[in-house]
């Protein structure tokens, strides 16, 4: 995605969004990898920790985001998979809005914090 220029789009139509409400745009690619993979995420962390250009805040807040959330999707594919559990829409809702829960109070505490 982010060879093909869709993630920059992406982030570019949602920064007027996330500027209104304090969201910094460069954590978008980790608030979107983190949920899907925990190696991904840690390559979009490191890359975002390389970034000279960044401010620490946001580098904090990726290694908080980093730290403070899950892939749930991982989880309920190998987890649940390996016991049996097919229905997994709840977990999956409780999962999402757990790891939307993470990254906002990430954002939040390290602007506080560090901002």
């Amino acid at each position: 995605l982010r060879n093909s220029g869709a993630l920059y789009i992406f982030t570019n139509a949602l920064r007027p969004v996330l500027d209104l409400v304090g969201f910094p745009a460069e954590l978008v690619p980790m608030a979107l990898m983190r949920p899907l993979s925990g190696s991904g995420s840690q390559g979009v962390l490191v890359e975002i920790l390389t970034n000279e250009g960044l401010s620490e805040m946001v580098k904090y807040a990726a290694a908080t985001m980093y730290g403070s959330t899950e892939t749930t999707f991982y989880v309920l594919a190998v987890y649940f998979g390996s016991v049996g559990i097919r229905r997994t829409r709840h977990a999956l809702a409780a999962g999402l809005c757990a790891d939307l829960a993470g990254v906002i109070a990430a954002v939040i505490i390290c602007r506080a914090m560090f901002g």
